[in-house]
């Protein structure tokens, strides 16, 4: 399963850095910026996900952790609201790049099921 995990991380790292590339050629720095800061939200998102998922069952339930848990979608929407209120980096980048991690987790089950079809594990 780590593999796995690694494999996602560095999609979502040369997802981030095409598409910031892509976007600054393309609409200039306000989307690279928003599409970067987008990324760099979904990452951490698939960070604090991952964290939970092995956390499960391992250890009694602390209250700190579950406040926290609660709480980060207040954090992360008020952070970004303040940045892109008072910035000029582009709204639809930077949600748009919120989608990078949902993106990177699909190719990775893509490539999952292209390799377990080619060794023969997958039956019809």
């Amino acid at each position: 399963m780590s593999a796995a995990v690694a494999r996602i991380w560095k999609i979502i790292w040369v997802m981030g850095a095409c598409g910031a590339m892509v976007l600054m050629l393309w609409r200039g720095w306000t989307w690279s910026a928003g599409w970067l800061l987008g990324t760099a939200v979904s990452a951490l998102n698939f960070r604090w996900l991952k964290q939970l998922a092995d956390s499960l069952g391992g250890q009694a339930a602390k209250p700190r952790k579950a406040v926290f848990l609660g709480l980060r979608y207040v954090f992360l929407g008020g952070g970004a609201y303040v940045i892109l209120k008072y910035s000029a980096i582009s709204l639809p980048a930077a949600l748009s790049g919120l989608f990078v991690s949902v993106a990177a987790v699909i190719l990775e089950i893509l490539f999952e099921l292209a390799c377990a079809s080619r060794n023969g594990t997958v039956h019809h």
